[in-house]
This record gives structure tokens, C-alpha cells and sequence, in this order.
């Protein structure tokens, strides 16, 4: 049966390690997911991700559920009229305004009235992303985290036109899929890209400054601050072209500061994006 506080019905846009992930956190919470693809191909990875999440989830025993019950709770679609149904939508494509906002209002267009709307965005304006929506008072940022299964916290965004009951209802589906909400107001980088992204930054141009390793400068992190993986391999995890877009938007709205190190940009033009492409920072072989 499905928790009171989780929407029995919950649409994903974007099929990618992300959108599986918030896809099956809500799963396992009791509902019934969709995840809508630009194409059959990337349908295909996504349902192929999230069969490989649940089978994960069942042989750990983090749900009292069969494999089979879960997986006819999913689906995987190219149509947005197939979520007409669903009662929450979550975003979830790459960090591009005009991507962001073209998917949410095509997506706003086949929902009934009473529908939720929330976007992934760890960086973007969620007040810019509302003026494209017909109801931007049913529209807020949840941001999660990579990886999604293991991250505790997501960060609930309140744009100036979000409902004044929607930040308590996205508290509850937050506490529902076990995991803890912070909310901020909409502001440049909310608080947690601001402040990861400025560590991230830093520990760039110290390794481009020859200061330290790539591994000594994580490994000074987790040792010293507990962090739980340091902001170099976290950087290789969220894509270095994440990062640099998101440093790129900070720059703009938030000055200097956050302008991006060479080494990040040098990296990001060779294709070195972090661990979709198996080499960043690091060496990525899975």
C-alpha cells in the first residue's frame, strides 16, 4: 500500500543515473513510476537501470516487496501524454535552462490541475523555470544527490511562486522515500551547490597548482573533515561538464569567485567528463 505521504503516481523526465535513482527511491516508498526518454534507445537504458536498482534492492533486502511486485509498479515511456495520471513529475535532464524548461512545460500541459511539478536542478533559478509554467504555484526544486540510493538529503527549493502548502507536502514525501529535507529559498546555487561547488573549485586549482595528488587532496577531506568521498572523485561522479556549467552560472550571478580553473575547462574540452566517460580526475573502469 502506498504511504500517505508519497504520491501514488510519480513521472520522471530523464532516464539517467539521477532519474533512475529518484525514480526508484519513490518505487520503493510505494508507488508506481514512470520515466519518460527523448527516444526508444534511451528508454531502453532507463528500464534496463532500474530493473538492474530493484533487483539490487531485493537481493539486500532493502524492501519487503518481490522483483516481480516492484516491476510492474514501472514503466518506460517516449510519449509525455503518459503521464497525464501521474501526480508528482520530477526533472531530471541535464543541467540546460532551455532543456529544463521546454520539458517542464510540455510535460505541465497533459497534467490535470491538481498535479505537482518539481525539477532536479542543483543550480538553476527555480523562479526563472516557473515563469515558463502555466501554475508555477504547483512548482519547486527538489534537488537530490548522487548517488541517490546511499544520499540522505534532499534540498527542497521554494521559488516566489510556489504554493504555501507545497514545501510541507514535499517535506513529507521526502521523509517518505527515508531521506531528510532542508529548504532554502531560491537563491544562485541554493546552498548546497554554492558550497560544494566552491570546495570542488578550490580543490581543482590546488591540483593544478601542484599543491597536492588528486588522491592526497580527497583523501585530506575525508580524513580531516569526514567527508564521505572527496570533491575531486565527487566531481569525476557528477560529471566535470556539470560542474563547469554550474561554475560557469554561479560566475554569472555571483561574480568571480566562482569562475572556473583552466584545468576544469582544459578537461571538459577533452572530453575527460569524469566517470560517464571513464576518465576525469580519475580512472573509471565500471
Amino acid at each position: 500500500m502506498t504511504s500517505s505521504a508519497v504520491p501514488q503516481t510519480v513521472g520522471v523526465i530523464g532516464g539517467g543515473r539521477m532519474g533512475v535513482g529518484i525514480a526508484h527511491a519513490f518505487l520503493l516508498a510505494g508507488a508506481r513510476v514512470v520515466i519518460l526518454e527523448r527516444d526508444s534507445a534511451s528508454a531502453e537504458v532507463a528500464e534496463v537501470g532500474l530493473t538492474d536498482a530493484i533487483t539490487r534492492s531485493v537481493e539486500r533486502r532493502s524492501t519487503q516487496e518481490s522483483e516481480d511486485d516492484l516491476l510492474a509498479r514501472t514503466g518506460t515511456t517516449t510519449d509525455a501524454a503518459d503521464l497525464a495520471g501521474t501526480e508528482l513529475v520530477v526533472e531530471a535532464v541535464p543541467e540546460d535552462f532551455a532543456l529544463k524548461s521546454t520539458m517542464l512545460a510540455r510535460v505541465e500541459r497533459v497534467l490535470e490541475p491538481t498535479s505537482y511539478l518539481a525539477s532536479n536542478t542543483s543550480s538553476l533559478s527555480i523562479d526563472e523555470l516557473a515563469s515558463k509554467l502555466e501554475r508555477p504555484d504547483r512548482f519547486l526544486g527538489l534537488h537530490f544527490f548522487n548517488p541517490v540510493p546511499s544520499s540522505t538529503l534532499v534540498e527542497i527549493v521554494r521559488g516566489e511562486r510556489t504554493g504555501p502548502g507545497l514545501v510541507a507536502e514535499a517535506r513529507g514525501w521526502v521523509e517518505a522515500i527515508g531521506k531528510t529535507p532542508i529548504v532554502v529559498r531560491n537563491s544562485p546555487g541554493f546552498a548546497s551547490s554554492r558550497l560544494g561547488v566552491a570546495i570542488a573549485l578550490e580543490a581543482i586549482r590546488m591540483l593544478e597548482e601542484g599543491v597536492a595528488s588528486a588522491e592526497d587532496i580527497d583523501t585530506a577531506m575525508v580524513l580531516g573533515y569526514k567527508f564521505p568521498v572527496g570533491p575531486l572523485r565527487l566531481t569525476d561522479m557528477v560529471g566535470l561538464d556539470v560542474r563547469l556549467g554550474i561554475s560557469d552560472y554561479l560566475e554569472s550571478t555571483l561574480g568571480e569567485r566562482f569562475a572556473a580553473p583552466a584545468l576544469l575547462r582544459q578537461l571538459v574540452e577533452q572530453g575527460h567528463l569524469g566517470r560517464k566517460s571513464g576518465q576525469g580526475f580519475f580512472t573509471w573502469t565500471e
